[in-house]
């Protein structure tokens, strides 16, 4: 029996090994060894000593913790946030992006150096007054060995990831509870609109790049005058002339964060103060349409809140930020407001000339020469113009026929041109005659440190919009015919 025995011992352990090859199968597809995990860890939690490391989201004046914002980007990265018990799921920036996040009271284990890790996230925790706080705990033990390499292993990550990813944000201050999240909420910025797409003078637009690049590289030139790494631009003219995508395209040249501020939300100076502190550096921060909160003279913003806003001591706490103020005219702007310091860069966006129509053909219409060319260059010289936006709206809505497309944008300037002239009659018989070329012609070679275009003349919108419509209404009439009979070519266009 001993002998049989002994013969069949390899069948019997070919028959043990398929038993418990099973067992650990049945039990990999169970909660049974995530419960055995949970319990071991549990178990050596009691008979280990550890420290806790808090990483708050914002301090006591609510600037967002940069710590946190790295830590949040490397526990993102790891595969064990995929195997925790609840994550939440987010879309990226780009069209097949998915995002995983933390969830409230998750907890994430890695490793460093050999040594196990905890990461928990703790949101809205009373004790924090509603900060969100990330939590790490590690054995006491092991600090000393990994705590600051672990640290720093944290931060050369989350930068390899932004590197990589350069994902800018783009944040609102909508937050109505500055005391759970902050006064900032943010987005991910996706406007398309680069130094390339942008129709604007070329000598400008390289006079522009050049003062960013070399901003970017003056730190210690800075720090050695003794002055803030900071740079700012004035932005003005009419609306639709490409202000706001201006500013699209230099964050993404700079690859910088921006804050867009709206001066309706900001409750005081005060306020208007805290929303600066709460940015961060490399970041653009936007005030659109200053010129209308400086006449209409806002109850809640004064214009010593602005000044200081702009140059003063708050200012001075952070640093290779850029600020961008656009306006739609700057002449009954006070000049204390625009100083070099305040506002070091002047760049006037001007009406469309024949050299931006020609770009404006191209990009949109995908048209380079055309034979009514030398009649729109004939009205633009006569004195005639529109604003890019007027003109990329026609030519968007007739793409598929350039020709009719061109002959809608000389309509256009035709009724612009004669009813400039009626206007003109018009106030020179009531006696009203402060002359619009007195105003273009004004010299704007006083202005230190700036970068300008040329001024054309302005246009009556209200006028632009009665045409707008009956323009509108008849491309959609011969557009619905086109289309019946071919398909529609798709013009490339890109912003202006």
């Amino acid at each position: 029996m001993l002998f049989i025995m002994n013969l069949s011992s390899p069948i019997l352990v070919f028959f043990i090994t398929i038993i418990v090859f099973l067992v650990l199968r049945f039990l990999s597809k169970t909660s049974i060894l995530h419960i055995l995990a949970r319990c071991w860890r549990s178990f050596e939690d009691k008979f280990c000593v550890y420290q806790i490391f808090k990483v708050p989201q914002f301090n006591d004046l609510f600037q967002e913790n940069q710590l946190y914002h790295k830590v949040s980007t490397y526990l993102t990265s790891l595969p064990a946030i995929e195997d925790s018990d609840s994550t939440n799921l987010f879309s990226g920036s780009k069209a097949n992006d998915i995002i995983l996040h933390l969830d409230k009271n998750q907890v994430i284990h890695d490793s460093f150096l050999g040594a196990g890790v905890q990461w928990s996230n703790e949101k809205y925790c009373e004790e924090n007054n509603g900060k969100r706080t990330l939590v790490l705990k590690l054995r006491k033990k092991d600090k000393r060995t990994i705590l600051r390499p672990y640290l720093q292993h944290i931060l050369s990550v989350a930068d390899q990831i932004k590197q990589k990813n350069e994902e800018i944000k783009l944040f609102m201050n909508l937050e109505k509870n500055p005391y759970e999240n902050g006064r900032w909420t943010s987005v991910p910025f996706t406007h398309p609109a680069t130094m390339d797409t942008m129709v604007m003078d070329g000598e400008l637009k390289s006079k522009v790049k050049a003062d960013l690049e070399l901003f970017l590289k003056s730190k210690q030139y800075y720090h050695r005058l003794g002055h803030v790494w900071k740079r700012s631009y004035l932005l003005y003219g009419a609306s639709g002339t490409g202000k706001s995508s201006f500013i699209a395209a230099m964050a993404r040249f700079l690859s910088f964060d921006v804050y867009d501020i709206d001066m309706s939300k900001v409750s005081d100076d005060s306020d208007l103060k805290m929303l600066l502190l709460q940015t961060t550096s490399r970041s653009m921060i936007v005030i659109e349409d200053l010129d209308r909160l400086l006449t209409e003279k806002s109850k809640d913003v004064s214009l010593s809140g602005v000044l200081n806003f702009m140059d003063g001591i708050v200012s001075c706490c952070g640093e290779e930020r850029v600020m961008v103020f656009t306006m739609n005219s700057k002449d009954q702007i006070d000049q204390s407001v625009l100083r070099p310091g305040r506002v070091d860069v002047h760049i006037q966006f001007p009406l469309c000339d024949f050299s931006a129509f020609k770009s404006l053909a191209n990009n949109y219409l995908g048209v380079k020469e055309h034979k009514l060319f030398s009649l729109v260059e004939e009205i633009l010289q006569g004195g005639s113009s529109l604003t890019p936006a007027e003109i990329g709206e026609i030519m968007i809505s007739n793409r598929n026929s350039p020709s009719r497309a061109l002959r809608l944008v000389i309509s256009a300037l035709q009724f612009q041109t004669s009813s400039g002239d009626a206007r003109r009659a018009s106030k020179a018989g009531q006696g009203m005659s402060e002359s619009i070329s007195a105003r273009s012609s004004r010299d704007e070679t006083g202005e230190t440190g700036g970068v300008f275009c040329q001024e054309s003349g302005a246009h009556t919108v209200k006028e632009l919009k009665k045409l707008y419509g009956l323009l509108r209404m008849g491309s959609r009439r011969k557009e619905s015919v086109d289309l019946s009979s071919s398909p529609e070519k798709q013009g490339s266009h890109q912003e202006a």
